[in-house]
């Protein structure tokens, strides 16, 4: 039996033309997608240095309770011209003690968020998250007279979701490179060396004023010393994110800051 096929003239023009298309898009997409990824949306990141060549480095503080440490330190940074800190505030501390969030702001510190409840966000659901940092939001601002857009999260613990609502609630999340452990109290010299030895360019430093944090106090002149005569300038977190576009290496979740930054650490 022979079999015949026919085919339209038409049909064979459309279908060649439809193949030149298909093949003709392909070898745009593979001869551009260099570029393409260029100018893909990034996820949320946390940031936790800048890269500048220059001798910057960024003193950052968290408090969440107490009333012995902060006034100590905020004095030494002033006794020690260091005027540009910043200063992470849990929202009820603040409450609780006007007079040394005042001083801190007298002081010409740069004023963060600490959150509101000391708890860890990515254990919470989207609205309990957004809850938490409007509410720590609006008693800073109140307090303070600035809003504050920068953020560290309790226990600088966050997830994908953490960080994409900050960021809707024009929040940057503000981790650190390199960590004091003072909230172990493993000594001053230790405090003193662990900062001193690991600091770099674009630097953003973990310290604290609450009172669980006994040896911070003791420890800074003698780091602000040292870190002055390698060459450092001062400067708050705000600064520091104006020197340059921060680094590309999205940090979207606590797994993924842990491999980079060892164990977290309390407020």
């Amino acid at each position: 039996m022979n079999y015949f096929f026919v085919w339209n003239g038409r049909r064979i023009k459309r279908v060649f033309f439809l193949t030149l298309a298909v093949l003709l898009s392909a070898g745009v997409v593979w001869a551009e997608k260099d570029n393409i990824s260029v100018f893909a949306p990034h996820p949320p990141a946390a940031v936790y240095n800048v890269p500048t060549e220059r001798k910057v480095i960024a003193l950052t503080f968290d408090i969440s309770w107490g009333d012995k440490r902060a006034e100590p330190i905020v004095d030494i940074l002033r006794n020690k011209g260091v005027t540009n800190a910043t200063f992470f505030l849990s929202s009820p501390w603040s409450k609780t003690h006007p007079d040394l969030v005042q001083k801190i702001v007298d002081a010409g510190f740069e004023i963060g968020s600490h959150g509101h409840k000391h708890e860890n966000y990515s254990q919470l659901n989207d609205d309990e998250i957004r809850t938490q940092i409007n509410a720590a939001h609006g008693i800073l601002s109140e307090m303070t007279g600035k809003s504050p857009n920068l953020i560290r999260l309790p226990n600088g613990d966050f997830d994908k979701r953490v960080l994409a609502i900050a960021e809707d609630l024009n929040y940057k999340v503000i981790q650190w490179d390199t960590d004091s452990l003072d909230w172990k109290n493993p000594g001053v010299s230790n405090i003193v060396d662990r900062v001193v030895t690991k600091a770099h360019p674009g630097d953003i430093v973990l310290l604290h004023a609450s009172d669980s944090c006994k040896q911070t106090h003791e420890a800074l002149p003698t780091i602000i010393d040292q870190l002055r005569a390698q060459g450092y300038e001062f400067v708050t977190v705000s600064q520091l994110l104006s020197q340059t576009e921060t680094k590309g290496a999205p940090v979207q979740d606590k797994s993924a800051w842990n491999r980079m930054a060892g164990p977290l650490s309390i407020g």
